[in-house]
């Protein structure tokens, strides 16, 4: 049902008067800002994005109830092709947790907790093996797939999200677009990016912007085309350089995909987008706002995206078996109004 403060059709053109990011905004003439982002073949405005809202825009697409966007894709049938694909019968997680670790790139959203839950009072020991646990669901150690509430725009003094809602947020969560509204379970082909195979290094150097080019050189060197109800996994290495170099600032230097690609990631249908860190590259190289492709997949396209997916396992078995397609299956646990799930998903080979 649509809710009665539902913005008239009238309205349902999104604005970046007030874009809406998590980390501090940063100029395009910052010293962490990749110099190729400035290249006129390239370069994104604000008045660009602007346009892109509109052009780029799936408001309507699958009716005016719709609370899953391009999950829509996934068709039945796109389901059984990707089941076609199992041959081997290799399954390896996409699933990074949270952890204890307190570093620079964890619990950055609320603190991590893990306890047994049924103590003696007298003694202070487990009297039965029952526990609990707390961790925020933006966590950045977290794989985790955000809801199409998490990311807003301004239209005429009032908070929009995607397909035309107002951005209600009660205490307990998003009155529409939260993350049980968008199903529960999902089957379809995978397709990896593998950036730093493709350009021969362990992983990217921080803030390295990843353009059309490259993902079209990739599948030239895949042999692979992305298409229409796809899940698209996008890989830095930045699991890998964590691995070699410690925490750092990823959410802040972090190779990701530019601005630019948005229009091909629309023509070509993507339903989910997965990344290794925060899928933009960051800074973003946009004067005025740090996560382009955040604000325009989740506000615009309808187009949910996971932040930090662990793609390092599925890297190395593709390599292997030099094949780069693969069925993902995917759970969302259906927390009531919120913004997030972990992302428990799965590609089998």
């Amino acid at each position: 049902m649509i809710p009665s403060k539902r913005l008239p059709k009238r309205l349902r053109i999104a604005a970046l008067a007030v874009p809406f990011f998590l980390y501090p905004m940063l100029s395009a003439q910052d010293s962490w800002v990749h110099p190729s982002t400035q290249d006129p073949s390239v370069m994104v405005t604000l008045d660009i994005l602007r346009g892109w809202e509109e052009e780029l825009s799936n408001w309507g697409r699958w009716g005016p109830d719709d609370q899953r966007g391009t999950l829509n894709l996934i068709t039945a049938e796109k389901t059984k092709a990707a089941a076609a694909l199992v041959t081997e019968g290799i399954t390896v997680t996409l699933q990074h947790f949270v952890t204890a670790e307190k570093t620079i790139d964890s619990q950055t959203f609320g603190p991590y907790a893990h306890w047994m839950s049924r103590l003696d009072p007298e003694t202070g020991l487990p009297s039965f093996a029952l526990d609990e646990i707390q961790f925020s669901l933006h966590d950045g150690m977290l794989s985790h797939l955000d809801a199409l509430c998490h990311y807003r725009t301004v239209v005429d003094g009032e908070y929009v999200i995607f397909n035309g809602y107002p951005q209600n947020l009660t205490a307990t969560g998003c009155e529409d677009l939260g993350i049980d509204r968008m199903g529960t379970s999902y089957i379809t082909r995978g397709v990896l990016v593998d950036m730093p195979l493709l350009r021969g290094v362990d992983y990217l150097e921080p803030s390295t912007p990843i353009y059309v080019e490259d993902l079209e050189a990739w599948e030239e060197f895949a042999g692979i085309k992305i298409g229409s109800g796809d899940a698209l996994f996008v890989r830095t290495g930045r699991w890998a350089m964590r691995e070699a170099q410690g925490p750092w600032l990823y959410g802040r230097r972090g190779a990701g995909l530019h601005a630019s690609v948005l229009p091909w990631l629309r023509e070509r249908d993507v339903a989910i987008l997965i990344g290794d860190a925060v899928n933009d590259v960051q800074p973003s190289g946009v004067e005025g706002i740090n996560r382009p492709i955040h604000q325009l997949t989740q506000v615009n396209l309808g187009l949910p995206i996971v932040d930090n997916g662990y793609l390092k396992d599925v890297a190395e078995v593709a390599g292997r078996l030099e094949r780069w397609e693969f069925m993902t299956s995917i759970q969302i646990n259906p927390i009531k109004g919120g913004t997030a799930s972990p992302f428990n998903a799965n590609a089998t080979f």
